[in-house]
């Protein structure tokens, strides 16, 4: 068969999306199921890059013969897809002609290029993916202690049963670290990693505590801020109410003591206490026997004299109604903890049900002028493109990828240190 009978963007895309696909761990963890919704069109338009999302209602019983009548609170979310890789590769003449006589040659241009590539785009959407632990505010262990217990591991299922979080699709990611550890804890339980077929296959655990586990060399390291100081609640009845609070799921929390005129006195990502202010069951409100945390989803700096800050925190400090958060509103005065030491890196494993972050990778377009080939494969999608350098009979040919991550569900995950 003459070579111009064969779309080589179409081989080059298919081997793409297999090595694309057999990479990628955390992206085969969590929720995809909006990814349709960027396709669908309006009065002729697709919809564009974001497509908004209901947050789930909650609802508090009455007691009594007397109606109660719920007042409905909806309120929505955004997944927007704004990431954007490319790498390109480039092929003389004589190599598309080994490339499309199959067997040997396809092999190799797929384990020496293509594969090594995919694995470099696999690898930027799961870290994409760690990356989210920046909104998750219930971390629980020590930070900076390895994972390396059946017990240690349980505190992270612990806290989600406290907050019923369901236990049908909970998953965990671990450090290589934290990995050794646990697996040390198991070493009478085989593996068979060596029949794995793909790198979700290799890097999963074996079944604990109801909960699937990976190990995931793509975990994030989050370093604390300054948080340094005596830091307080600077002014009391600092709550607010759902309605004020569900669009973004955050409030300002003006506080002050931290060490005037700090940059990064605290950092995304930080968790803080606060005194006397205590998590709350969400089914039915009752005061739960640990402070609620807090996570910072902002950077933050302090000022001169008093050494104040506002920031921005998640959840938002809601003391009543179906959607209560918290046990009280913290005091005037009360002091607040951050959760590790100013200025020290912990691994960020988690644990997490599956509704908690969302992924959505999204067929890209081809242009009627483009030389390219888009395959697309449960939820996962490669565009090849191609160029030709007609003086140096050199083809070029680009690959892409479109996608967007997003936090959804906060209350669905939790941090994981080791205990100490």
């Amino acid at each position: 068969m003459p070579t111009n009978d064969i779309k080589v963007q179409d081989v080059m895309a298919g081997t793409a999306l297999k090595y694309l696909k057999n990479s990628l761990v955390m992206a085969k963890l969590v929720s995809r199921g909006y990814e349709g919704e960027f396709s669908k069109e309006v009065n002729g338009y697709k919809k564009g890059a974001t497509v908004r999302v209901r947050r789930p209602e909650n609802f508090t019983p009455t007691s009594g013969a007397t109606l109660s009548v719920a007042d409905v609170e909806e309120a929505t979310t955004t997944v927007t897809v704004d990431q954007q890789y490319n790498k390109g590769l480039s092929f003389t003449g004589q190599e598309l002609t080994l490339l499309l006589s199959g067997g040997e040659g396809l092999k190799r241009v797929g384990d020496e290029k293509i594969g090594p590539l995919m694995h470099a785009f696999a690898n930027k959407v799961d870290s994409d993916l760690h990356g989210l632990y920046t909104s998750v505010y219930n971390w629980v262990g020590t930070p900076g202690q390895t994972i390396d217990s059946f017990p240690d591991f349980l505190k992270g299922t612990e806290r989600m049963d406290e907050f019923a979080v369901p236990s049908a699709g909970r998953n965990a990611v671990l450090s290589p670290a934290d990995n050794a550890g646990l697996l040390g804890a198991f070493h009478n339980l085989n593996q068979n990693a060596e029949t794995a077929k793909n790198a979700l296959q290799r890097a999963r655990l074996p079944l604990i505590g109801n909960c699937d586990a990976y190990m995931s060399q793509n975990v994030r390291t989050h370093t604390v801020g300054v948080a340094t100081g005596t830091p307080l609640v600077n002014g009391g009845s600092q709550n607010v109410t759902y309605a004020a609070s569900k669009a973004t799921w955050t409030q300002s929390l003006v506080t002050d003591g931290w060490t005037n005129s700090t940059t990064g006195i605290l950092k995304a990502g930080d968790i803080i206490t606060i005194a006397n202010v205590f998590a709350v069951n969400p089914i039915d409100g009752a005061t739960l026997p640990f402070l609620r945390q807090f996570t910072v989803t902002a950077d933050a700096n302090s000022g001169a004299s008093t050494g104040p800050a506002t920031l921005t925190i998640s959840p938002p400090i809601i003391t009543s109604g179906a959607y209560k958060t918290c046990s009280a509103a913290p005091a005037d005065n009360a002091a607040i903890t951050v959760l590790g030491t100013g200025a020290t890196g912990y691994r960020q494993n988690m644990i997490f049900h599956k509704s908690a972050f969302h992924l959505a990778i999204v067929p890209m377009e081809l242009d009627e002028v483009m030389h390219g080939s888009v395959m697309t494969d449960d939820g996962v999608s490669v565009r090849v493109t191609r160029a030709f350098d007609i003086t140096n009979d050199v083809s070029t040919f680009r690959f892409d990828i479109l996608y967007g991550v997003k936090c959804l569900r906060p209350d669905l995950a939790v941090r994981l240190s080791g205990t100490s």
